[in-house]
């Protein structure tokens, strides 16, 4: 079975390396669009926050967020207080940053391998500038489409952070580096913990930031040929005729959702590489709604991109993978579903978020029936929904702290 597979691995690879030697032209012109996507945007945004938080962790203020945030992080998504770092990084900065932080933390034995899956489940998320700018104005040329994206795609985060706080509950004990509880108040406990740590790694501010800047450079340099390789897939694939033959499978579940046949191709295309995906999607003649709906599905998603960055900054630890991809499909499922009922609370013109050229207002099938429903479902089932979830994990949050 290992040799059949190792066989098909082979041949597929060797397929790919012909055709991009057939279709060098169509490579070449992927090849300089996605240098381009990583240097104009890529490279910008990230290499700072990389180098940051290298720093950060040198000079011990993660570990002092650790034992302040530890009392919030431990009974809501029952990861360490270290994991608020993980998170604040991964909101700033974007995919992959939260990987990178967690695979550190990992290889420190700050976390264990269960929670470092937990932290990677709810902290991998797109940054506000990449939501903002690049798909809200850049991509559909609509500012005020911002915020109902974002907060769909945070609020869904969230969400799965609370669904995978059990995630790895029969973790065998002995796994987890034991909890060492110190007397006074938590922040004396947190200024000992930032002491403790930079004392532990002594290395002077000169050697910190040369080891910063040498780690993210190369870390930077492995994503830019994750979206370079994945431009060219993508490319070729077109220009060979295989993607018709992928689309047909997803015309038919996209049919049985409501949405139009005209997103498979561009659903294809998120499912490979987030940008790419999601400006596919602004240009598809459907609703509004249909075409902000799929996109915060690819952009929870990430797509197969993202995800290869992230396992191949996980190669290092004991991390899997597998609880990484349930929870961005997860995501990508609630984003969905929030975007088509906080759509209508950031758009006074209901009727707007229905019309197109192309399709009816009202399609069937289960997004036909969220839209039906549209500011009042929103405001009925949403509202009420997300206040008692937010005193749920209040209430939760007080009883598990009289306990300790």
């Amino acid at each position: 079975m290992k040799a059949r597979s190792a066989l098909a691995q082979g041949f597929i690879a060797l397929l790919l390396v012909a055709l991009m030697i057939i279709y060098s032209d169509h490579g070449f012109r992927a090849s300089q669009e996605g240098m381009k996507l990583f240097l104009d945007v890529v490279l910008p945004s990230l290499l700072p926050f990389f180098i940051l938080s290298e720093v950060l962790l040198a000079f011990g203020v993660v570990h002092f967020l650790g034992e302040l945030f530890e009392p919030l992080m431990r009974p809501l998504f029952n990861v360490p207080g270290a994991g608020s770092f993980v998170l604040s990084m991964g909101l700033a900065a974007g995919y992959p940053m939260d990987a990178v932080i967690t695979a550190k933390f990992r290889r420190q034995g700050m976390c264990t391998r269960v929670e470092g899956e937990r932290m990677l489940a709810f902290s991998n998320t797109a940054d506000p500038l990449f939501i903002f700018g690049a798909v809200a104005v850049g991509m559909f040329g609509m500012p005020a489409l911002g915020a109902a994206l974002a907060a769909a795609h945070y609020i869904g985060a969230f969400l799965v952070g609370l669904v995978f706080r059990s995630w790895g509950r029969n973790e065998p004990e002995e796994s987890r580096p034991p909890v060492i509880r110190t007397d006074g108040a938590v922040w004396h406990r947190a200024a000992r913990a930032l002491v403790q740590a930079r004392n532990e790694d002594g290395r002077p501010l000169g050697v910190v930031l040369q080891e910063a800047i040498r780690d993210s450079i190369a870390t930077l340099f492995m994503i830019m040929s994750f979206i370079v390789l994945f431009s060219v897939l993508i490319r070729v694939l077109d220009a060979t005729g295989v993607m018709v033959v992928v689309l047909w499978p997803v015309e038919k579940f996209l049919a049985l959702l409501g949405l139009a046949p005209g997103f498979a191709h561009s659903v294809v295309q998120g499912i490979l590489e987030i940008d790419i995906g999601s400006a596919a999607v602004a240009k598809v003649p459907a609703a509004l709604i249909q075409r902000a709906a799929v996109a915060s599905a690819i952009i929870a998603w990430s797509g197969l991109s993202v995800q290869g960055q992230v396992a191949s900054v996980l190669s290092g630890t004991d991390i899997r993978m597998r609880p990484y991809i349930l929870a961005r499909l997860l995501h990508a499922g609630l984003a969905a579903v929030l975007t088509v009922l906080l759509l209508p609370l950031f758009h006074l013109h209901v009727p707007a978020l229905l019309a197109t050229a192309a399709l009816p207002a009202t399609p069937g099938g289960f997004v036909g029936a969220l839209e039906r429903g549209t500011l009042m479902a929103a405001a009925a089932g949403g509202l009420p929904l997300a206040l008692g979830l937010a005193y749920g994990a209040l209430r939760r949050l007080r009883v598990l702290r009289l306990r300790v």
